[in-house]
């Protein structure tokens, strides 16, 4: 506690020694606090994600033993902490926090299923696609500059598609290029034809070969793209589908968590949709790359669809390969 008037911290519980720790510590002994409010845990995910922190021993073993308890809550919260770890900058980390205490494969079982695929480990950088997806959206967002919550079901949705069939990088480019561009699919493709930087085909066994595509096969291609993204969302919301996700790993817990809502669905579909609409009517494209991050937060279309195809972008052509 802060005292304003005398300039004084009154620390009873050890905080700021926590602090400087850099440890997340329940002020009660974990196995209790965590047990009279489950929901600490996913605000312990998401404080050791945000700032960097590890946690105490006890409080450590107290997650992992508890990550179960989460379950029961009501889907409404489920969604804000989900939101609160995804939105605000560290994304990244939260995912790596998640899967390491056992949580992933209850609130995003299709995204665990991926890393058990993918063999990932705790130091794998840059070849887990989905962590880069998120690390770049990451470097765009924070605590104070959030992302309304169609940003990172979009991104689930786009990487769940990959998976379900990879693609050219070419096909990709010029679908990230056709949603901030309103669904422009011509001018789409004449700029991604322009593009000299190397991609990351064979970091990520999302993007396929590159092939020589003419024309008709490229647009064909980039249709079906959102084809497997509509599908990929509507698969979000089934309880069904969520459930087998997990399934082919006999000692993986049941979770058939469907969290995202029919208003959250509908907003990620209306997010692709100008794709295969074609060019929208009346469409003004976005003058410079600067983030109004008040229409960001808002769920603004033109600034969710910007974002989202700034971040495709820098995964499939990021910058740190074929560099010297």
């Amino acid at each position: 506690m802060f005292d304003p008037y005398v300039n004084t911290i009154y620390d009873y519980v050890g905080g700021i020694d926590d602090i400087r720790k850099a440890k997340v510590r329940t002020i009660h002994p974990a196995s209790f606090s965590l047990v009279e409010d489950c929901a600490r845990i996913l605000r312990a995910i998401r404080i050791a994600a945000r700032l960097g922190f590890g946690f105490s021993r006890d409080t450590a073993r107290a997650i992992k033993h508890l990550a179960h308890s989460v379950l029961p809550l009501d889907k409404g919260r489920h969604l804000m902490e989900v939101n609160y770890m995804l939105a605000y900058g560290s994304a990244e980390p939260s995912l790596r926090l998640l899967w390491r205490f056992g949580l992933l494969e209850l609130l995003l079982p299709i995204q665990a299923a991926y890393f058990v695929r993918d063999g990932f480990k705790r130091r794998d950088k840059k070849t887990n696609m989905l962590l880069s997806l998120f690390s770049n959206m990451d470097k765009l967002l924070a605590p104070d500059r959030p992302c309304h919550s169609s940003l990172w079901v979009a991104i689930l949705a786009f990487h769940m598609a990959l998976l379900d069939k990879p693609r050219d990088p070419l096909v990709v480019a010029v679908f990230s290029l056709a949603i901030n561009n309103g669904g422009d699919m011509e001018e789409a493709v004449s700029i991604a034809k322009r593009i000299s930087k190397p991609h990351a085909k064979g970091i990520y066994h999302e993007l396929s070969e590159p092939q020589d595509l003419d024309l008709k096969t490229l647009k064909k291609q980039v249709l079906d793209l959102g084809v497997f993204i509509n599908r990929a969302l509507s698969n979000m919301t089934d309880s069904y589908y969520v459930s087998q996700a997990m399934s082919s790993y006999p000692k993986a817990p049941y979770s058939d968590l469907v969290f995202v809502s029919l208003h959250l669905y509908l907003k990620g579909v209306k997010i692709f949709e100008c794709v295969n609409k074609g060019k929208e009517v009346g469409f003004v494209g976005k003058q410079g790359g600067k983030i109004d991050y008040e229409l960001l937060g808002m769920g603004s279309l033109q600034e969710v669809r910007h974002v989202f195809a700034r971040v495709v972008f820098d995964t499939v052509y990021p910058l740190d390969i074929g560099c010297g």
